[in-house]
Formats: structure tokens, sequence, C-alpha cells
């Protein structure tokens, strides 16, 4: 009982640890001039779009929600990743 509380613990203080880490992760997607950058928590942390990007409305709203979109997946991919570290790490079953 005493090893699965000290586990569940150690579970803990290494989810604040990834937390912290994912926020320091910046995660850039790019779609011809549009560029958005996001940190591994998927707080918007930057928005670049060049003068060419912005001549088609329409192209410019699709373009941004492409980039959004695999900045996110990416953010996803690398928090799953590192919870799948800390999983294999504890020796959890299924992970």
């Amino acid at each position: 009982m005493f090893d699965k509380a000290k586990n569940l613990y150690r579970l803990q203080k290494q989810a604040r640890e990834i937390k912290a880490k994912l926020k320091k992760t910046h995660i850039e997607a790019e779609n011809e001039g549009v560029t958005v950058i996001i940190n591994g928590e998927q707080e918007v942390i930057e928005i670049k779009i060049s003068e060419e990007a912005m001549k088609d409305q329409r192209k410019l709203e699709i373009r941004l929600r492409d980039c959004f979109n695999k900045a996110i997946k990416k953010s996803q991919e690398i928090g799953a990743q590192m919870m799948k570290e800390v999983m294999g790490d504890m020796n959890m079953p299924g992970m």
C-alpha cells in the first residue's frame, strides 16, 4: 500500500515537471507565409503573416486553420510522448 502511495506521489511530481517543460516548449507550424507558434500547453505564443499571405482573405483563413491544427497536433504528440516516458519509467502496465 505504501509503495502505491509513493508511486502516486512520484507520478504527480513528474506530471508537474512535464507541465513545466510543456510550458517552455515552443511548437511552430508554417503554411505558405503563415506561421503559428504555440507552447506545449497549446497557448498561442505568436502568429506571423507575410504580406503575400495577406492578399487573399479566404486562403489566409485556411492557412491559419491548418497551421493551428498542425501545431496543436504536434503539441499533443509531444505531451503524449513525455507521459509515455514517465509511465514507462514507473513500469505501469499497458503504457
